[in-house]
């Protein structure tokens, strides 16, 4: 009759042993190396084509450099390209006014009807899959060829829009609809973008969490706002933060419609316009570029705090 052994009966209950970690010392120098290039690649792509740039851009907002001549000509002038930004240069303020309706739009129309459609999709009626790939597809459109799809609705001779309404506004042209004009046209980028990611938070949902509401008598709707929306805390926040970026650097449709003029300024255009224009004002365009970095960071840090806090 055998006899096992404590160390036999572990091996038995688990049915193999258990793997132990290995060693950065007992690594040969193939591995050793492998692990290094790992990290040590991403750090220094993040940091040559992220953090430098941008610490290089803040640096240079304090200066009057044209991007002319050498470095060591760059004068510092402090504080005055933030002091004309704030009192003299005009676009500036209907930029940040038309970010602020960016953003608007993007939260109160496209962003919710994003959810509700992965909703739908989410109960999986008929060719839904379809449904999925066609609301998903002027995801991978670049702006340029979304740009020139509406250009065919909005064209003020033969666009679709204007057969429809039997009218003649030039939609891109117009400084009082085209900045709308341009936010239906991103808002039907971003509405398939966002069904996409709450799609994703749904498949992740538990089934009986809704099947024991609907026991307890909650409709579809209450059902929705009061089990399934908190659930989807995670991908909330995600949405909020992407959505907001979103509205801050809105940059390529509105510069294919008109370079960001006659109505549709943005910061991210005022941006391009100093720094690569006819003006060639790289300190000032540095400045305006920093201005859009710490409005970012300002609010991805207040949802990072949120989010943070609602884990704990």
């Amino acid at each position: 009759m055998s006899v096992n052994t404590p160390a036999m009966s572990k091996g038995t209950a688990t049915g193999h042993k258990k793997k132990v970690p290995v060693p950065m010392t007992k690594l040969n120098s193939r591995d050793r190396t492998t692990m290094i290039l790992m990290a040590a690649v991403p750090t220094v792509l993040v940091v040559g084509l992220i953090w430098f740039p941008a610490l290089f851009s803040v640096i240079l907002s304090f200066t009057n450099w044209n991007g002319i001549g050498p470095l060591s000509g760059i004068q510092f002038i402090g504080v005055q390209n933030y002091v004309d930004i704030l009192t003299i240069y005009p676009p500036f303020w209907p930029a940040l006014t038309h970010n602020v309706l960016w953003l608007l739009s993007l939260f109160v129309i496209f962003t919710p009807l994003g959810m509700f459609l992965a909703v739908l999709v989410d109960r999986e009626i008929r060719a839904s899959r379809f449904y999925q790939t066609s609301f998903y597809l002027p995801v991978v459109l670049s702006g340029a060829l979304i740009g020139f799809i509406w250009q065919l609705i909005y064209s003020r001779d033969q666009g679709l829009l204007n057969v429809v309404l039997g009218t003649s506004i030039d939609w891109y042209g117009n400084p009082d609809v085209n900045l709308y004009a341009a936010m239906v046209a991103n808002g039907w980028r971003h509405t398939g973008y966002i069904m996409l990611l709450y799609l994703a938070g749904l498949k992740g949902f538990d089934p009986a969490l809704g099947e024991a509401a609907a026991i307890d008598g909650a409709g579809q709707v209450k059902t929705f706002f009061l089990i399934t929306f908190p659930v989807l805390r995670p991908t909330n926040m995600i949405v909020l933060v992407i959505t907001f970026i979103d509205a801050l650097r809105a940059f390529d449709l509105v510069w294919i419609i008109n370079q960001g003029r006659n109505g549709l300024e943005l910061i991210a255009t005022l941006v391009t316009a100093n720094i690569a224009g006819e003006a060639s004002r790289v300190g000032f365009g540095s400045a305006l570029a920093t201005l859009m970095l710490i409005l970012s960071s300002i609010f991805i840090i207040i949802q990072l705090r949120i989010m943070v806090k609602g884990d704990n």
